[in-house]
């Protein structure tokens, strides 16, 4: 079965987009040559990509134009977007998510192939985590504090504990944090 990883880069005080939507100033902090290639072998691990359907139209309208390693996998990578309102998925290779989120994420998961990856969309991870569907949280901190901005995390009815599993320091002083979701089923 394929495992589900969750990969984004937030704040130290928990921001994964400034206080204005697509506000992402912050990843420079953090950026640098190490992330810069563990983007790139990360993105060899992904088959598909899940993403909310905001998250997908400002992916799309960003990488669709660019040109690049990243822009290739970006582009040729099939993309499934969550969505409950209609959205246009006209990106190459993308499709909506078919059926209600709990199943038809299972679904995906049980077709063969690479991993799927789940970047930005903090809505879709709250509904993922929600229905004990994430395997994996890759966290990048980055060594700055907004003091305001969108949190990754949304408030919910019930805690999560975390297994960390592994730690990556960035020259940058940013980290990357490898996490497990342990789901008291």
């Amino acid at each position: 079965m394929r495992k589900l990883v969750v990969w984004n880069l937030m704040t130290l005080d928990g921001s994964f987009e400034g206080a204005e939507k697509w506000d992402l100033a912050f990843h420079e902090a953090a950026w640098g040559d190490e992330l810069g290639a563990f983007s790139l072998r990360q993105a060899e691990e992904f088959g598909t990509l899940l993403f909310g359907r905001v998250t997908f139209e400002g992916m799309a309208a960003y990488w669709s134009k660019a040109t690049g390693t990243t822009a290739d996998f970006m582009n040729g990578v099939e993309k499934v977007v969550a969505s409950r309102t209609p959205a246009k998925v006209d990106w190459n290779n993308s499709r909506l998510l078919e059926g209600e989120l709990p199943g038809a994420v299972e679904r995906l998961k049980q077709q063969p192939g690479k991993d799927i990856g789940v970047f930005g969309s903090a809505d879709l991870l709250a509904a993922l985590l929600r229905h004990e569907l994430v395997d994996e949280l890759r966290i990048c901190i980055a060594p700055v504090v907004l003091g305001r901005g969108n949190p990754l995390f949304k408030p919910s009815d019930r805690a999560l504990a975390l297994k960390l599993t592994r730690t990556m320091p960035l020259k940058t002083g940013g980290v990357i944090l490898y996490y497990e979701p342990q789901y008291q089923t």
